[in-house]
């Protein structure tokens, strides 16, 4: 048996059963088992106890070498304890736990028609009917003995069939519900999730005897009949719909706003999916505002439950949530190595401190309590919590401003962002578009453009623009898609839905099931006839189209219309009924900037049984119609939103599903590409049987340089800047068939047109392998998985705070981006700044306790605490208030702990700090009154004293300084005079110092323990030394800032690290390319061919 695997996929053919779990895979997942070997258990343990601890805290950020150490590689199914690796390349460690399994339970596991689970069974029986299974990120994953793997245990056979789906519509009953392994691990699995987001309401299911009965949902195991009244619910599961029609509001999931129509999932062999029959699919923790024609009476849904607890959308994303995927920002990594750094300067403190109070002749209690205080010192236990403090305040301010932020340390990333992506529709420009006229298709060819719909006369065109939608009631409201809705009312139709008993309205429609009616204005009831949809397939990202099926009164006769995208429809329709000036039309509206649906229809039998009618069937064959011409207006925003973007340097790129020349003429009209600048389209083609793949550039209409001259002189030789234009078939060739070409292409691509949406995902993850920060700004559903997978993600949304991306906005427009940017460079300078600060006191009172130590004595308890609250905490709380600047600037701040001028900077600011205290301690030792301390004491029991007040006196206001000397303001923050709290406080600080150096008075002095000195000009030539202090330490960090550690004379002009940078060079010097209208061919075919 292998000692190493991962969590594999059930192969099984069995047939579906509510009570299998699903076996499903997480390949990603690798695994390795180990066994406890106790000898070396033992020996880590001593080690622990020797090293003081610092074995352990070795193992923790190590946990493969842990592993290693206390046990020895063995097979997955002896393992005591597993490695974990993720897609990542984080490590974890699990221990292997086991559970008796119930009599029962074992029973009916064994009567399973599934082999696995008999297999799991036997092996479970072997074991004395153990379970051996671990939890990984609130999962749990069983060992499966056939597979030879632990394998994530879910709640529905991946092969389920619409069909078997159905099935479950009659029900399960008590038996079935409470006795699966299935309920044993989903009721788990619910009950993790219920502690962190309460879901808990009561449902109404239906059982196999046809009873209905209201249950609790933390009772739903897959395959219950899951009864939707008619009002509604607030969903607790993942369910498929059978039956009816729900209106459902996904913002929580997706941002997206809209409502949205679920409609009945399609009979059929082929296999269900909740992403691909996502139309069908009910998530969990979704609205159902409304639900209706499930039943006889017309009211509420038929839906059957699917997942429940961690295994639903909501569940993953809440899992997401809590076990996010980490960050790769380098200002975190780089502070836990500081973090090491500032352990080795720890250790060299303590084998210096041991050293002189070894010579002190110090007990071994106090030289190790002494050892422990400057460890404690040099790596301060409040640095992690100071560092988050700039972020909680940006946080605030940007909730202020109506942007919710679900991941907060994502607000750091967003000082970085060095490219960002925009959708269109929505975004970029208005939601709703006006309708500016119809074009009809004939035999002749296209028609003029007829601007009101209105005027059309009685036909499939007419009657297409009226039927062909997804918009619903709501309290007598249409509500639906904006364009659907625009589209309706430029007919001047009117839907109509059934209310209370529909068994009339069927009959009046042939007795066909009607989801709504149509109904021509009353004025032309005569020439026009109303027409009732009986079938809905929904808008599809992927599919680019939507259809519906409709009859006339009396059931006939039975048409079907499609709408969509005009490639996409004119492709699904009779070549004969396409006009030949197809092209030329399409490309001079889009090239306008209008949005072009076409629309096209034909007519169905009507024996036909429209409920198991598939789609395929529906939208082949069709007749093409025409083309509905819409206007897409800018929002005003936009524009100078990109503006702001391009002055500061930041690359913006379009995103849509929309036809690439309307844009391209989008990404004009914002400021995207400038009205000088070429337009190069990118062609890719696949392999196919009859061609190899081929890559072709090709000139676009704009700018102001001839054809010629591009050609002949070169594209940079002649002073040209262009960009490119791809659409989604283009994108996919190039990935897959031209990955040598693709960076190449998305260094210089700005337009992305006719996206699907795992298309955009893959967009982003393509340029985060160019080392570019990106940000995405989406308006919903169509971009969750780029707006997941982004660096920032900005969803404009209603909502108060989406899921679906780390940023959510209220505004509807993108004016929240650079609004971002700015508070993610000020939170980042921020952090910065505090860890800095952080790290310097904890030196000031490391250089200040082995000064001290050195003179046989120490810093007060009480001193201690004045420091550590009234001084450090005090300001470090107020640090981060200062807020961002009104302005981008072209230059982003560095994100990099370790970089030279950051550490170089500590190092001389250390330097001045030491040398400070060692000139108060010497000009104190150099006064005629001075009188040396007690030699035949040690530590704290010589207070008060001479040196330890003088020590206290300048360390002191150095805390104060160095405050003052890494607060940053311009470009990133606002002035320091702009946050009034921490100036204030700075101000009451430096006086209460002063107070306490000058005259502190009996009681402070008793109080604090310190030495009354009398002489007023020593005190005096104290405060002086500070304010030289700050001086010196205020134009370091001047010089510093000016570049006085930027090291450019010695490496010189060393290239960016950044690939995107390395490639921009390489095309700035690349005059050939991209090489216009010739063939290029893939790389990989060549090699494949000529081999």
């Amino acid at each position: 048996m292998d000692r190493r695997g991962s969590l594999v996929e059930s192969q099984s053919g069995a047939s579906p059963s509510p009570r299998n779990p699903l076996l499903c895979p997480d390949s990603h997942m690798d695994v390795q088992g180990y066994r406890w070997v106790y000898w070396r258990v033992w020996l880590c343990r001593w080690g622990a106890v020797l090293s003081l601890g610092l074995l352990l805290i070795l193992f923790h950020w190590r946990p493969r070498l842990a592993v290693r150490a206390r046990c020895c590689s063995c097979p997955l199914a002896l393992a005591d304890v597993l490695l974990l690796r993720d897609s990542f390349g984080q490590r974890y460690v699990v221990e292997v736990l086991t559970e008796d399994m119930e009599d029962s339970s074992m029973e009916l596991v064994a009567d399973l028609e599934d082999s696995d689970w008999r297999d799991t069974v036997q092996l479970h029986r072997e074991e004395k009917t153990l379970l051996r299974y671990y939890l990984f990120e609130g999962l749990r994953y069983v060992w499966l003995a056939r597979k030879g793997a632990f394998c994530r245990v879910s709640v529905l056979n991946e092969d389920w069939t619409c069909n078997d789906l159905y099935s479950f519509q009659r029900g399960l009953s008590h038996l079935e519900q409470s006795s699966s392994v299935s309920l044993y691990e989903t009721r788990k699995q619910s009950t993790t999730l219920r502690s962190m987001a309460q879901l808990v309401t009561n449902v109404t299911i239906r059982r196999s005897s046809g009873e209905e009965e209201c249950v609790s949902s933390v009772e739903l195991v897959p395959g219950d009949c899951l009864l939707i009244p008619q009002e509604g619910l607030l969903l607790p599961c993942d369910a498929v719909l059978l039956a009816g029609e729900c209106m459902v509001n996904e913002s929580m999931l997706t941002g997206e706003s809209v409502p949205i129509l679920k409609t009945p999932l399609p009979a059929g062999e082929g296999r269900y999916s909740s992403q691909a029959q996502r139309r069908h699919t009910l998530f969990c923790g979704t609205q159902l505002i409304q639900a209706r024609g499930g039943s006889s009476d017309g009211g509420g849904a038929t839906a059957v439950v699917t997942s429940t607890g961690f295994f639903t959308a909501k569940g993953d994303l809440i899992s997401s949530i809590l076990h996010p995927q980490p960050i790769n920002f380098s200002f975190y990594r780089d502070a836990t190595k500081f973090l090491f750094f500032l352990g080795v300067v720890a250790l060299i403190g303590t084998i210096y401190s041991l050293v002189v109070l070894s010579r002190s002749n110090a007990t071994w209690t106090e030289l190790v309590i002494r050892a422990l205080d400057v460890v404690t010192i040099v790596v301060p236990p409040a640095l992690p919590a100071a560092i988050t403090t700039g972020t909680i305040y940006a946080q605030r301010r940007l909730k202020s401003q109506g942007v919710f932020c679900v991941s907060p340390p994502r607000i750091n990333v967003c000082g970085k962002v060095s490219i960002f992506c925009f959708d269109k529709t929505g975004t970029l420009t208005e939601e709703g578009l006006d309708v500016w006229g119809v074009v009809q298709a004939g035999q002749a060819g296209f028609s003029e453009l007829l601007p009101d719909p209105r005027l059309l006369p009685a036909g499939p065109m007419l009657s297409a623009l009226a039927c062909c939608h997804t918009v619903a009631l709501l309290e007598g409201q249409p509500l639906g898609d904006p364009l659907e809705l625009r589209m309706i009312q430029s007919t001047g139709w009117e839907l109509i839905e059934p209310e209370g008993d529909q068994k009339a309205l069927d009959a009046e429609f042939g007795g066909h099931r009607v989801l709504a009616v149509m109904r021509p204005p009353a004025q032309e009831v005569s020439v026009s006839e109303a027409g009732a949809i009986v079938r809905r397939f929904p808008f599809s990202s992927s599919l680019q189209r939507m259809s519906v099926v409709t009859v006339a009164p009396g059931g006939r006769p039975a048409l079907a219309f499609i709408k969509g995208a005009p490639e996409m429809v004119a492709s699904l329709s009779l070549r004969e009924t396409v006009p030949e000036q197809f092209s030329s039309i399409l490309r001079n509206f889009a090239s306008e900037g209008f949005r072009v649906l076409a629309l096209g229809y034909k007519p169905l039998d009507g024996k036909t049984d429209w409920r198991t009618l598939e789609r395929g069937v529906v939208e082949r064959d069709m007749q093409f119609l025409g083309l509905l011409v819409m206007k897409n207006m800018m929002k005003p925003e936009s524009g100078e939103v990109i503006n702001t973007l391009k002055l500061a340097q930041l690359r913006t790129v379009m995103v849509t599903g929309d036809n690439i020349l309307t844009a391209v003429n989008v990404a004009r009209n914002c400021g995207m590409m400038g009205s000088d600048e070429r337009v190069m389209f990118v062609h890719a083609t696949p392999q196919t049987a009859q061609s190899t793949p081929k890559l072709r550039f090709h000139l676009g209409e704009g700018g102001t340089q001839g054809t010629m001259e591009v050609l002949t002189e070169g594209l940079y030789q002649s002073g040209i800047s262009y960009h490119l234009a791809v659409n989604g078939k283009s994108f996919s060739a190039l990935c897959d068939y031209f990955p040598e070409y693709l960076p190449k292409v998305l260094m210089r691509a700005t337009v992305y047109a006719r996206m699907a949406p795992d298309q955009k995902t893959q967009l982003v993850k393509e340029l985060q392998k160019l080392n570019y920060r990106v940000g995405m700004c989406g308006d919903g559903a169509n971009d969750c998985g780029a707006l997941r997978a982004a660096d920032v993600g900005v969803s404009l949304s209603e909502a108060e705070a989406s899921v679906a991306s780390p940023f959510t906005s209220k505004s509807d427009n993108i004016s929240c981006v650079p609004l971002l940017i700015r508070e993610g460079r000020c939170s980042l300078v921020t952090s910065f700044s505090l860890f800095r600060y952080m790290a310097l006191y904890s030196l000031i009172q490391f250089c200040s306790v082995l000064v001290l130590y050195t003179e046989k004595t120490n810093l007060g308890d009480l001193q201690f605490l004045f420091f550590d609250l009234v001084l450090v905490t005090l300001l470090a709380i107020v640090m981060g208030r200062g807020g961002p600047s009104e302005e981008v600037h072209p230059r982003r701040p560095s994100a990099s702990l370790l970089a030279v001028p950051m550490v170089g900077g500590l190092f001389l600011h250390t330097s001045l700090i030491v040398l400070g205290q060692l000139a108060a301690l010497f000009i104190t030792k150099s006064q005629d009154w001075y009188v040396p301390l007690n030699s035949t004491k040690t530590g704290a029991a010589n207070l008060p004293n001479l040196e330890d007040t003088s020590v206290f006196a300048l360390s002191g206001y150095q805390y104060i300084i160095m405050a003052v000397v890494v607060t940053k303001g311009y470009p990133y923050k606002k002035p320091l005079y702009h946050n009034v709290v921490f100036l204030c406080i700075l101000l009451i600080l430096f006086a209460v110092m002063t107070w306490l150096v000058l005259c502190p008075g009996p009681v402070f002095s008793r109080l604090l323990q310190l030495n009354n000195i009398p002489d007023m000009n020593f005190k005096l030539l104290i405060v002086a030394l500070a304010a030289l202090n700050l001086l010196t330490c205020f134009v370091l960090e001047l010089l510093i800032d000016h570049g006085l550690l930027s090291c450019r004379l010695l490496r010189g002009n060393r290239p960016s690290k950044k690939k995107y940078k390395q490639l921009d060079l390489l095309l700035s010097d690349c005059p050939s390319w991209p090489p216009l209208n010739q063939a290029l061919s893939s790389a990989q075919y060549t090699v494949i061919g000529l081999s």
